[in-house]
């Protein structure tokens, strides 16, 4: 997918002021969205029994996840479950593309709304659904991508797609490569109950924008994310750690 378009300037957008002079103000990636009550709500009475006590859930690298900005999360995707406990396990909010039909339903509509998620049209074009989740690139959110675009029965990434490295190229944003370790085993393709298999999530190191929309540049930069991602899924489930608080977690924490 190739287009061409006019990006803000490097240094933000002109602001009119009074007296015909213009200002510069900080551009939207520097901006971060606030966890909402409802966000906040879901994760640490919903997200986190079941993540941490049902799943056994922990991860590792949490001091690599950058806090403020835009952001790209590019995963592995093996189950279901893979967004809420993405979202939870980074420490700030994961915004997910999600059918259009979802936010109708009473309830669940505002409920996956606060929690980040944008809707796309069934049948909408590659082009709409980038051009969306670059425009919550641009409001300073975490954006969440499964490279490979669908769950894979093995839980590795195996055919991945350009899609996460064009955002990224398009909105400026770094790449953070994630891996959900046994996601696939607990609630995999073809399974309609879960196994309470352990659920560890390991967070790779942050990989620049590609140089630019060229195809071969998306091409390397998507294959990076491949391999670090495969690298941290070899890993395995993380080592037994010295006894924690009950307590939620912190982001502040690098290894919970």
């Amino acid at each position: 997918m190739s287009e061409t378009e006019k990006g803000l300037p490097a240094s933000g957008p002109i602001v009119p002021r009074r007296r015909g002079l213009r200002r510069r103000v900080a551009p939207p990636a520097l901006l971060t969205p606030r966890p909402s009550l409802t966000y906040r709500l879901i994760s640490y009475l919903l997200v986190f029994p079941v993540f941490r006590l049902l799943f056994r859930g922990r991860t590792s690298g949490n001091d690599q996840v950058p806090l403020d900005g835009a952001l790209v999360v590019v995963a592995n995707h093996g189950s279901h479950l893979d967004p809420p406990l993405l979202g939870h396990a980074l420490g700030r909010p994961v915004a997910f593309m999600a059918k259009a039909e979802l936010f109708r339903v009473p309830l669940l509509g505002a409920i996956i709304r606060a929690c980040g998620a944008y809707p796309v049209s069934r049948g909408a074009s590659d082009r709409e659904a980038i051009r969306i989740a670059t425009d919550r690139l641009l409001e300073g959110w975490a954006t969440g991508v499964f490279i490979d675009g669908t769950r894979q029965a093995d839980g590795r990434v195996n055919q991945p797609q350009p899609g996460a490295a064009l955002l990224a190229a398009r909105a400026g944003a770094p790449l953070l490569p994630v891996a959900i370790i046994n996601s696939h085993r607990a609630l995999g393709t073809g399974q309609s109950t879960p196994r309470l298999v352990p659920i560890h999530i390991r967070i790779g190191q942050i990989i620049p924008p590609p140089a630019s929309r060229r195809r071969v540049d998306l091409l390397a930069t998507t294959a990076a994310c491949q391999d670090q991602i495969n690298a941290l899924l070899d890993q395995g489930l993380l080592a037994p750690a010295r006894a924690r608080s009950a307590l939620p977690p912190t982001s502040a924490d690098p290894d919970r």
